[in-house]
């Protein structure tokens, strides 16, 4: 379980401002490499990588720079921004489903390009000023190297699942040194993941399986083959992610959590990677203040805060009964008295959605028009959500309910779980299927995840589908579909011409019920455009690099 608390960095500022050895410290870009006193004590080192554990965040779901602040589930079917106005988890993902073509090499605001260079040389300004500096032992430097190229490798996949297809298509600048020419063609997609492979094989060979107590919450052994079971499934390097998988699994290092509802907050046997956040001193986010429901957090002096994007009736129509059975949910699509099958719905789904009739601290959630706990409102009917649910429902997880919402200057606390062992299962699976003549190995995985919330065996007579209805459910607003159906190449077929639904509720009447009305909570067909499932590289790189040729669909 890898943990890093942050808050280290102040006192990483603090104890090189007072040795006057504090500029690789400022997260702005420098030529300057760090100086030799550095590289004097282990503490002043251990200080230097803590930096490196900050991207955990910065890449994570509570963080900034997967999609500008929004998740990227707002891109698919499953989750729905209530704002028509412009804005990080407000308007800006309704603007790129509505308006793909928004998306263009002079800007987007999923590219990470430089911002991501940049804590590249970061590292490569690390791992040079090793080799000129340091005198400690053989062991102890590769374990401050192995840090520092797991660290790129997770870097460059941000940019490879955004700049590359495959195995075979698109491609990177690569820079593995500080020798970094202004005029470097872009590296193949195949270059890249090997590189990314690399840095993971070298990190995972020279990292301990566990550190000590006074170093808990630095990247393993275990985290370095978890994170690699996944990169190589976007390499498709099916071989490699199933070796990586069973590293983990085989370890015997980890479990899956008894309740899924904790298997996502950290600290816990499922738990491999994560960055803890502390609410008070920093570092905090704010995932609870933009998604709580209404009535939950109301700012001095201004409207309720939360309920910015909520889960649509889409998502809720995937979840199976708690005996693996699909739910007929015609009876919701026009209008009924009749209350939807919730309480029949299996595990994950309680622990996921707030739905009419659901207990958040204590309270019932009930989201009509004038609720007091949970508000509807519809699409378009106001610029911003206020707290209100456009679908009629809201998301529980990833939220903490133990946050009290009374203080505005008190932010999230909670843990963000970068990767737990339900993926590295998942990932097994889906290697285990693509490697072919396997398939009851692959369902095995499948199974074993969805034991863990007593469901059977999985019903879908097809593999795949099978395994992408598992990756649906149990990463359910982790961060992975988007990217998942892009790197199928499915988004095209089901992304495009379509619009999200939700449960409008009213009532109750005076017989105690309410109606359900399915309702749209778009206002424009949904796109996605076949271009998008690789990148263009950004106009900036293009200007300053005339070794670099713009891929063919962006041209």
């Amino acid at each position: 379980m890898n943990k890093i608390y942050k808050g280290i960095l102040s006192m990483a500022v603090a104890a090189f401002t007072l040795s006057g050895c504090n500029a690789f410290l400022d997260t702005t870009p420098s030529d300057r490499i760090s100086d030799k006193m550095t590289w004097t004590k282990t503490e002043y080192v251990d200080l230097y990588v803590n930096n490196f554990y900050e991207y955990l965040s910065v890449y994570g779901q509570f963080g900034s720079q997967q999609f500008n602040g929004s998740i990227t589930e707002g891109l698919t079917n499953t989750f729905k921004y209530g704002s028509v106005s412009p804005g990080s988890a407000a308007g800006d993902a309704n603007d790129y489903v509505y308006y793909p073509e928004k998306l263009q090499p002079s800007g987007s605001l999923l590219d990470i390009w430089s911002s991501t260079y940049t804590r590249i040389r970061r590292i490569n300004e690390f791992l040079d000023s090793q080799k000129k500096y340091s005198t400690f032992s053989e062991e102890v430097n590769l374990r401050y190297e192995a840090q520092a190229r797991f660290f790129r490798a997770y870097l460059y996949f941000q940019l490879a699942k955004r700049h590359t297809r495959g195995n075979d298509y698109g491609g990177l600048v690569l820079h593995t040194t500080l020798n970094m020419e202004k005029n470097t063609p872009l590296s193949s997609a195949a270059e890249v993941w090997q590189l990314i492979y690399d840095d993971l094989d070298f990190a995972a060979k020279h990292l301990p399986e566990a550190w000590d107590s006074a170093n808990f919450g630095r990247i393993t052994s275990y985290g370095a083959y978890a994170f690699m079971s996944r990169a190589m499934l976007y390499a498709e390097r099916w071989e490699d992610a199933k070796n990586a998988a069973d590293a983990v699994i085989n370890s015997g290092k980890y479990a899956l959590t008894a309740e899924y509802s904790d298997a996502y907050k950290g600290s816990n046997s499922e738990s491999i990677i994560q960055f803890a956040y502390n609410g008070v001193s920093g570092p905090y986010h704010n995932f609870d203040k933009n998604y709580v429901p209404y009535g939950d957090y109301i700012m001095a002096g201004s409207d309720e805060y939360g309920g910015k994007g909520t889960p649509t009736q889409e998502m809720v129509e995937y979840y199976e009964t708690k005996d693996g059975k699909m739910v007929d949910w015609s009876e919701w699509h026009s209008e009924t008295k009749n209350n939807p099958p919730y309480e029949n719905l299996e595990p994950r789904f309680h622990a996921t959605i707030l739905y009419n009739g659901s207990t958040w601290k204590g309270n019932k959630i009930v989201p009509t028009e004038m609720g007091t706990n949970g508000r509807f409102m519809q699409f378009g009917a106001e610029n911003y959500a206020n707290g209100r649910t456009t679908t009629g429902y809201y998301l529980r997880k990833l939220v903490d309910e133990s946050h009290a919402m009374d203080l505005i200057t008190v932010g999230g606390s909670h843990t963000w779980v970068e990767l737990r062992l339900a993926e590295v299962y998942l990932n097994r699976a889906e290697a285990i299927y693509r490697i072919g003549g396997n398939d009851a190995g692959a369902r095995a995985d499948i199974n074993t995840v969805r034991a863990r919330v007593n469901l059977p065996a999985s019903k879908i007579d097809d593999t795949f589908e099978a395994l992408r209805h598992e990756r649906l459910i149990e990463l359910a607003y982790e961060g992975h579909l988007y990217w998942d159906m892009r790197r199928w190449e499915l988004a095209h077929t089901e992304y495009n011409n379509y619009r999200c639904h939700g449960l409008k509720v009213t009532g109750p009447d005076f017989e105690g019920k309410f109606k359900y009305e399915y309702v749209e909570c778009d206002t424009k067909d949904r796109k996605f455009l076949e271009k998008v499932y690789i990148l263009p590289i950004p106009v900036g790189e293009i200007n300053n690099n005339s070794a670099v040729e713009q891929f063919n669909e962006w041209k």
